[in-house]
């Protein structure tokens, strides 16, 4: 059984810390967060200063962190895993970030004899507590299969897409269509209240027609933190490929303002109050 590592133990990455515990897996954790970091240790994780320190103290180091400095800062920066695990670890990147980025990471890892699995996660924060995330996973069959123990203690579904960097391509495609309908919602949500419709019937409707969406049938849930990250990773991709993606560029822009609009005064879709719950 791997000695398992989590760089980042936040709302996502706590809950990954529990489910392998429960597991028996031996589990470790840092975190630049004391607050964080305490609570992993309190789940019963041991705690490391840095990701270096870390990494001399596992055999797989997930990471789950927020943003692509942060992946490369804990990977391959000074006292970063690639530096610090032995030859034979791996490293499983469950950060949503570039494509490059991964790739780039796979790269200086394999110098080391490091396997590395792209491997960013959805469903969100309620799937990772109950322990039905789905991991869209990019490298070897031989390292998803390792990987498998491992994921399978959060995960309830893993989609193995290709090789290193199609996990994080899966992934921003995933979120670019989700923004989309989120979009969509707050739109339609307005129109139907300035229309006088009934927005929890109209719902309700929906959800049986060709409309559905798990968009909408977790809105209440749902939050646009994270949206204009996920599309200007869309678009810095469309960019580097030469591809027109005039949609990309106009929600970009959008989930701006539909980032206020839901965490203030979003459409009631549900009846149940209008402010997302944590």
């Amino acid at each position: 059984m791997d000695r398992v590592g989590i760089v980042g133990p936040g709302r996502m990455g706590l809950a990954m810390v529990r489910h392998l515990i429960e597991a028996g897996f031996p589990v470790a954790a840092t975190d630049i967060d004391a607050g964080q970091l305490a609570r992993a240790g309190e789940a019963g994780a041991r705690r490391f200063a840095s990701a270096g320190e870390l990494g001399r103290n596992v055999d797989y180091a997930i990471v789950a962190v927020g943003f692509d400095a942060e992946t490369v800062a804990v990977t391959v920066g000074d006292d970063g895993l690639v530096g610090a695990m032995a030859p034979g670890s791996c490293i499983a990147i469950c950060s949503t970030s570039s494509p490059e980025t991964v790739r780039m990471v796979a790269e200086r890892a394999a110098g080391r004899g490091i396997d590395v699995l792209d491997a960013p996660i959805c469903r969100g924060r309620w799937a990772a507590d109950e322990g039905t995330l789905l991991a869209l996973a990019g490298g070897t069959d031989a390292v998803v299969e390792r990987s498998r123990p491992v994921f399978e203690t959060f995960c309830s579904d893993i989609a193995h897409l290709g090789p290193v960097g199609h996990g994080q391509f899966g992934k921003a495609m995933n979120n670019f269509l989700m923004w989309i309908t989120g979009v969509g919602l707050i739109e339609a949500g307005r129109l139907a209240e300035s229309f006088g419709a009934d927005l929890v019937k109209l719902r309700e409707a929906l959800l049986i027609s060709s409309a559905r969406s798990a968009t909408l049938e977790d809105w209440d849930r749902m939050t646009f933190t994270w949206a204009l990250k996920d599309m200007q990773i869309v678009s810095q991709m469309a960019d580097a490929l030469g591809e027109s993606m005039p949609l990309a560029g106009q929600i970009r822009e959008t989930v701006k303002e539909a980032r206020r609009i839901k965490a203030s005064n979003p459409p009631d879709w549900t009846g149940e109050g209008a402010v997302p719950r944590d």
